[in-house]
């Protein structure tokens, strides 16, 4: 196992470094997230686009650049410093991952090309109401190529023109393709916590959409499409953890009390330790994880739910300790600590509360632990 870039990964992440710095500072995700009515920053997007981010772990075959899931989440991790007001996760993540892991040739000729050049953006829609999703219990249902349902919270469902749904079929869970500007499909938008990203809720009266993956084997799917999107989640999320981060050191540093920077005082040189060493250990779970992604080994079940957890910590922390080390001036709209918060919380929501990760690598540990005791016995 090698957990080092190549230098050809490295230079991936060096150019989307300065694309970003030159094009997505703080101001843009600001601008946004000020401006009524706004789903993202369309510039930004294109800009992306070009750059052939969107595309990265997507075949040539498919219109894609033909990178591989280690240079991507190398991308996202610069998305989430930037706090790119985009719908990168909803699009890159998840819609485009579903269709390249699941999709018919038919469908990915069809959408794959027009995600990554961007002209189509893409989203993915679960959850029915408040809490975390269950796939046992979807109200939505999918019969004779239709669906009927209502999905609430849908990440960039304002800007998005393709969904990928998750509801009820005849046999148990399946996902389906559903373009967003069909017949029978009502988009509300709703209030979102990080409002550089659009939430919507969808409404679903016998909308014509078609079967992705076949009408078996839906949850298994659901939970392989969860975990590797939590790998490239994770990523900007450790991105946006690292920014806070550099962010809130030159603030201690540059700020003076009792004729010294502050960062000289004990109690936030221990706090700032404390924060870092979070972040750390994030990254070597992420590391792991991206690793497990790339080469399609079975431990990403366990590596995901680990780095999804503790990236969420760590940005949610990260956030905090900015808002708090800014002291009085951290908590006002003219700072940008409040657009950290604010992502770093949405995140952290967007597929599943860092708690349900941790359910689920437990869960996932007992079920290991049971089939290599009943092995055991066997023998």
């Amino acid at each position: 196992m090698n957990l080092e870039f190549s230098e050809d990964q490295k230079f991936v992440q060096h150019t989307a470094r300065e694309f970003l710095t030159k094009n997505a500072g703080l101001d843009v995700c600001r601008k946004v997230l000020e401006t009524k009515d706004a789903t993202h920053d369309p510039g930004l997007w294109k800009g992306v686009a070009e750059m052939g981010w969107l595309g990265a772990a997507v075949p040539e075959a498919h219109g894609g650049a033909g990178l591989g899931h280690l240079e991507l989440v190398l991308i996202a991790e610069e998305i989430g410093r930037a706090l790119a007001p985009i719908p990168f996760a909803s699009s890159v993540a998840l819609c485009t991952e579903a269709i390249l892991q699941f999709g018919s040739e038919a469908q990915k000729q069809k959408w794959l090309p027009r995600l990554a050049a961007g002209e189509a953006i893409g989203t993915f829609a679960l959850a029915e109401g408040p809490g975390d999703a269950d796939v046992a219990s979807l109200a939505t249902r999918f019969a004779s190529g239709r669906l009927t349902g209502t999905k609430l919270p849908v990440l960039d469902g304002e800007a998005a023109g393709l969904a990928v749904v998750v509801a009820q079929g005849e046999r148990g869970p399946v996902l389906a393709l559903l373009d967003l500007s069909a017949k029978g499909v009502t988009r509300t938008r709703v209030e979102s916590f990080d409002p550089s990203h659009s939430l919507a809720r969808l409404e679903l009266r016998d909308a014509g959409a078609e079967l992705l993956g076949g009408a078996d084997g839906g949850a298994e799917r659901v939970a392989t499409l969860l975990d590797r999107a939590a790998v490239v989640i994770g990523f900007e999320q450790l991105g946006g953890a690292t920014r806070a981060l550099e962010i809130t050191r030159e603030f201690a540093l540059g700020r003076y009390a009792f004729g010294r920077p502050i960062a000289s005082f004990q109690a936030l040189k221990h706090r700032l330790a404390d924060l870092y060493a979070k972040i750390e250990i994030a990254r070597s779970n992420g590391y792991y994880a991206a690793w497990a992604l790339s080469s399609g080994n079975d431990e990403l079940a366990l590596a995901a739910c680990s780095f999804r957890a503790a990236a969420s910590d760590a940005f949610e922390s990260a956030a905090q300790e900015m808002i708090q080390i800014h002291g009085g001036v951290g908590f006002t709209w003219e700072y940008d600590c409040h657009l950290f918060y604010r992502r770093a919380r949405w995140l952290a929501a967007s597929i599943g509360t860092a708690s349900s990760w941790r359910d689920l690598l437990i869960t996932r540990l007992v079920a290991r632990q049971g089939q290599g005791g009943g092995d055991a016995h066997a023998e």
